[in-house]
């Protein structure tokens, strides 16, 4: 094909892929939609670019009533003023004490029932596995004072172990998804490690984690992300202040510096706790998608 046929511009614009000219109609048509969807992106990113200019304003800059994104002066002492406040700290270490157990421990065992559901053959598989993502659809507002009288029994809710046990256990979409991604995996290989003499375990650990990682992966990067995030269980089981993980203590300063107007201190306090869940996010943007669309593949 004539390379300068490409850019010939008469009637429409050539379509590199289908070759295929593009009419004027088609043309304003997309130039209206990204229009919309880019109103819709400022829209949905003001609030966080709000939040982060915030966090460099002074008191009588955030309280004079008029929006601005421009802090005058810049202040940076806000940062240096949460980090310097215990609480904070400890409200970090302690979701990273949660962060770990749950990862390790639970990422384990929902890859190994992700295996038992997609490659294993046992009675009542389909009805278990049903069962299983049916709780998926239980919003967590239902189980939450039954879970709260439980762990109140067990003694718990002085502890993160309301936090940390459960999760150990596995993360019912993550099994779905792994399970997605090994129907992808050709079942051939198990039945050749069979005949190698390979236990199940053994045809697990050594064949299909290797091929699941990066789904696997991607997925812990998602459950980091809502452990790290996640406020509404920490205020509910967690009694004392030392166990307090961060977004509750980001709560506590809500409630305590919103009194004395010290916003910008508060949003600080956001940016920071939102650092790393948002670098992750960009950093393994493309994984996460790929993820999850070849997730449903067949």
């Amino acid at each position: 094909m004539d390379t300068a046929a490409l850019f010939k511009n008469k009637a429409g614009k050539k379509d590199y892929q289908t070759d295929r000219v593009t009419t004027p109609k088609e043309r304003i048509f997309n130039i209206i939609i990204f229009i919309i969807l880019f109103l819709f992106a400022l829209t949905m990113v003001f609030p966080l670019v709000y939040m982060v200019a915030t966090s460099f304003m002074t008191k009588n800059q955030i309280l004079s009533g008029s929006l601005t994104l421009f802090p005058d002066p810049i202040l940076i002492g806000k940062y240096s003023e949460v980090l310097k406040k215990g609480q904070f700290i400890t409200g970090i270490f302690n979701t990273i004490k949660v962060e770990i157990p749950v990862l390790l421990i639970g990422g384990f065992t929902s890859s190994l029932a992700a295996f038992a559901f997609a490659k294993m053959e046992f009675r009542g598989k389909n009805i278990l596995f049903l069962a299983l993502l049916a709780t998926i659809m239980i919003p967590f507002a239902v189980v939450m004072i039954p879970q709260y009288v439980l762990f109140t029994k067990l003694h718990w809710t002085n502890s993160l172990a309301p936090l940390i046990i459960p999760g150990c256990f596995g993360n019912v979409s993550m099994i779905f998804f792994l399970r997605q991604n090994l129907y992808s995996i050709p079942s051939d290989l198990m039945d050749a490690a069979k005949i190698d003499g390979c236990n199940y375990f053994k045809i697990y650990y050594k064949i299909f984690l290797p091929l699941m990682k990066g789904a696997l992966g991607t997925q812990l990067m998602l459950w980091f992300m809502g452990i790290w995030n996640d406020y509404l269980a920490p205020t509910i089981f967690l009694r004392s202040e030392k166990n307090w993980t961060l977004q509750v203590v980001i709560r506590s300063f809500n409630s305590y510096y919103a009194i004395q107007s010290d916003y910008a201190l508060i949003m600080a306090a956001s940016v920071i706790a939102m650092l790393p869940t948002l670098v992750l996010f960009f950093l393994f943007q493309r994984m996460i998608i790929q993820s999850i669309a070849i997730s449903g593949i067949k």
